[in-house]
This record gives C-alpha cells, structure tokens and sequence, in this order.
C-alpha cells in the first residue's frame, strides 16, 4: 500500500462497476440509434442495431452475472454495507454534514437504484424483443418503462460524472475506483465513520486531531 493512502475497493468491486459503465455506455450509444429518428435514418440498419442493442444486454447482464459469482462473498458484504441506513445517513440526505461510512447515503441510494434499473432495464429489453416476435408479449406499458428508466439514468449519470469527474471535494474518489486507494485525510474527511481494512483506528480522537492508519504487528512487519 502507497503511504498515506488506503484501500477503499476491492479488485471485484472495480471490476463490478467497470464492467456496468462500459455496458451501459454500449446500451446507451445503440439505444439512442434506436430511439432518435434521426440517427436511425443515418445507420439506416435499424433492425441491425436492434439486435446488436438487445444482444449487448444479454453480454451486458451475463458479464455483471459472472462478476457476481466470482466474488460473490466480497460483493455479498458490500451490499450487506450498503443497505445498512442509519440515522446519520437519513441527515446527509436532508442536507445535514453528519458523519459517513465507506459509502455515504447518496453513494448507497445511487447503487441500489443501479442494482434495481438493471433488473428492470433487463426484463423490459426481453419483453420489448418478444413483443417484435409475438404480438401477445407486446405492451405499451413496456416501452413507457423502457424509456423512463433510460431518462432516469440519464440524469443520474449527469450526476455521477460531475461528482466524479469535476466537482473538486468529491473527484478523488475517481481513484479509488481505479487505482483502489484514497488519500488517508481525505478518507477521513469525506467518510469518518468507515474503518479501513488493515487499519487501527483511534476513535476517542478520531473527529479530534487527524487520523494516521497504524498497521498490524504482522503489516508492519511486512513492511519492514
């Protein structure tokens, strides 16, 4: 580990949200061929498109699928983290600057409505191609949901990028989705109440004077 960073994600937690950023980006490039009549008479292969569109979320939803299953115990503890709200978290959403976790109560709701659209964008994608197939899987309620989810996300990604790429308190975190590791005080700053694998944390003065990550007897060691 780089002194004066910790880890914050996994090889598996990167791979997880790697692996859904560039499916989505793929969905979302063929989908707007499919959805803007424009495009589609510049392509002018819609039912090409089509099935690259549709067959690119069956990829998209097996690739998150054998991420899951191939770490499935690391991935399981951090849903188990995620869905953990506590009153402090019901505050951050109210505007409040109450302490935070790993992830704080945005992070939390962002990726269970990730979690929730996938699903959702899945089973209407499979009703939307059997209704080409057969007229009695065709719904107009489906194609209502379809593109509402797409507009959902949309603003959502809005969001997503300027916090990560832009707004200068929060762009850190990019490197901890790429790299792994975050610098030890910004940790401290954004998420106070995340203690960091490996790491011996000083509570009675956490919030008092700045944190320094002490390792194990067998990390320092080590490192040695």
């Amino acid at each position: 580990m780089k002194a004066g960073y910790v880890k914050r994600f996994s090889p598996v937690e990167r791979l997880l949200h790697w692996v859904n950023a560039a499916g989505f980006f793929f969905l979302l490039v063929t989908g707007l061929i499919l959805y803007l009549p424009s495009l589609s008479v510049l392509v002018s292969r819609r039912q090409t498109v089509q099935a690259i569109h549709f067959w690119g979320g069956v990829g998209w939803l097996g690739a998150l699928a054998a991420v899951v299953v191939l770490g499935f115990r690391r991935l399981l503890a951090t849903a188990r983290e995620i869905e953990q709200f506590d009153k402090d978290d019901v505050l951050w959403l109210r505007g409040r600057k109450t302490p935070q976790g790993r992830f704080n109560a945005g992070q939390k709701v962002n990726a269970a409505l990730t979690a929730a659209f996938a699903v959702l964008f899945g089973v209407s994608g499979l009703l939307l191609w059997f209704g080409e197939q057969d007229t009695r899987f065709r719904f107009a309620s489906t194609v209502i949901l379809h593109d509402g989810l797409m507009y959902i996300s949309l603003a959502l990604l809005a969001g997503h990028l300027y916090l990560a790429l832009i707004h200068p308190a929060t762009r850190h975190a990019l490197r901890g989705m790429t790299l792994g590791d975050v610098r030890v005080e910004w940790a401290m700053r954004h998420h106070p109440k995340w203690t960091p694998e490996g790491v011996q944390v000083d509570w009675a003065r956490r919030h008092h004077t700045p944190w320094k990550p002490e390792f194990a007897d067998a990390d320092r060691s080590r490192r040695r």
